[in-house]
Formats: structure tokens, sequence, C-alpha cells
């Protein structure tokens, strides 16, 4: 049997981790001195809380190898084949880390192992939904290399956009990437964002959010050409707009799936309070 591993930037609904017995290795936020586990020692609620009244700004870690050996080792001890998907190596050292952690492994086991992992160019729900499809072909008896085949045929299907109520949060954190252009023009609009081939690239600029919302959707019609899509709606702390978003995507789109989702400690270090996003993709 195959077992799917990711890290916490998937943002996957318990019920889907559950369902598709997907284990999620935590990232960290930090607060000046002390680090707590996405998910784990922090939940979103408290993060949110803590993350404005901060004296300076939180930063992020990746989990360590030994983060990684503790979930890899049992699984691998059961005999079990792994395939493990994680957010782009370009924004993280989580990758890094999950192929220490295999190389240490196979020193212990003194061969080599099944254990693939995958540096993905998606975050948030692009990869939770990569994991979900991941999931979903291991449970119909495909083997590891037909898993991969999958995912590796699914990643440039996906689209993730976001609208997110300031830079400010991106631009602290270091990882504005290509929207570094549109800093000193934001006056009065709303920034969209997409990630593209692993990094934050700028998409467009609407004069307000309900038309950033408005024009999200336009773009995921544009983008999935009248196909059924499968999707998941984000959001950091957004409850309302992420509900709304979700009832008119179901009413405009035809969802094979449909999730709604929640932006965790590490990539809200990043987008801030109150962002909004769809990661969706066609067959």
């Amino acid at each position: 049997m195959i077992e799917i591993v990711t890290d916490s930037s998937a943002h996957l609904p318990p019920e889907q981790r559950q369902q598709y017995h997907i284990h999620v290795v935590p990232l960290k936020a930090i607060f000046g001195t002390t680090e707590y586990r996405d998910e784990i020692d922090l939940t979103n609620a408290q993060f949110y809380q803590m993350l404005p009244n901060a004296k300076e700004h939180p930063t992020t870690s990746q989990p360590s190898a030994g983060d990684f050996i503790e979930v890899y080792k049992p699984l691998l001890d059961a005999g079990k084949e792994i395939v493990s998907l994680h957010l782009p190596s370009k924004l993280s050292g989580t990758y890094a880390s999950a192929c220490a952690a295999k190389t240490e492994l196979e020193h212990q086991f003194k061969q080599a192992l099944p254990l693939s992992i995958v540096d993905t160019p998606w975050l948030s729900m692009a990869l939770g939904l990569l994991c979900i499809a991941a999931a979903q072909a291991a449970q119909a008896g495909k083997s590891r290399d037909e898993v991969i085949a999958n995912v590796n045929a699914l990643i440039p299907n996906l689209n993730l956009i976001f609208v997110l109520d300031t830079l400010e949060y991106l631009k602290r954190g270091g990882r504005i990437g290509g929207a570094r252009a549109m800093l000193g023009t934001l006056l009065n609009v709303k920034p969209m964002l997409e990630i593209k081939h692993g990094q934050v690239e700028p998409l467009e600029q609407p004069r307000s959010r309900t038309k950033a919302l408005q024009r999200l959707l336009e773009i995921a019609a544009e983008r999935s050409g009248g196909k059924p899509i499968h999707a998941a709606v984000l959001h950091a702390q957004a409850p309302q707009d992420a509900v709304s978003l979700e009832k008119q995507v179901r009413a405009r789109f035809e969802c094979k799936t449909l999730y709604l989702s929640e932006i965790g400690p590490a990539i809200g270090v990043h987008s801030g309070p109150n962002a909004v996003g769809l990661a969706f993709y066609t067959d």
C-alpha cells in the first residue's frame, strides 16, 4: 500500500486527511524566540489573533529531517511505500529536509527505500488537491511510479489565485517575488496574485475587494473553458467571503469536488488576514 505524506502548507481539511489517510508534517511559525508547530501548538484562530500585535513580524521554518523521519520510519517499518509531496523548494527548505530524512533512513536501513519525494510548484489547496489525487490513485491500486506520473500530469493543470487585503505581510516575510512590481501602486487596490512556477506572481489590481473576487471567478471561468472543475476555496480569517465565494463557484461551475479550507500559520505569515483564494483544475 502507498501512503501519501505532505506538509502543513497544503491546508488539507481534516475530513480529507482522514478519508485519504494523508500524513501531514507541520511547518513552524516563529514569534520572537517561541516556535509553534503549525496546527499543533497553535490554532489558526490563535495565530491570526497574535499576528497583528506581534512586536516583530513572525517568521517560518521548515520541518527538520527528524520531523520527517518520525513520519516516514513507522510507515516504512510497516512495509508501506511513500509518495511525499511538498511546497516549492524555491519558497521553502521543506523539500530539502524531506530529502535529508530519506538519505538518513537509507543509511539506517542500509538499502534504497520505496520513498519518492516530489518538489511540486504548488502550495495551499493546489498542493492539497494534488495530494488528494495522489491518494485516490494509490487507493485505486496504482504503483508508486503510476501515482507519481499522475501527479506530474496534474501539476501543469493546477491554478492558485488569491486576493490579499494588503501586500504588507508578503513584503515583511520576504516572499514577495514578482509581486514587488505592484508595490507603490496599491493605495486603493486589492492585489490579486497567483502562484506560477513555484513563485508568487502579480495577476491584476482590481479597485475593490468585491471587484477582485468577481475577477477571480471570471479568470477561473476563462481558464477552465466550461469544463467541470475540481476546486477549493481558501481563506485567512475571512469565513463570510469564503462561504460567499464557495456558493458562487458552486452556482457558476460544474464542480466534481469543492472544498473549503483555512489558510494556516505557515502561509498566513505571508498572506496576512482576510486573504481569500481559489485553487482549481480541470481533468
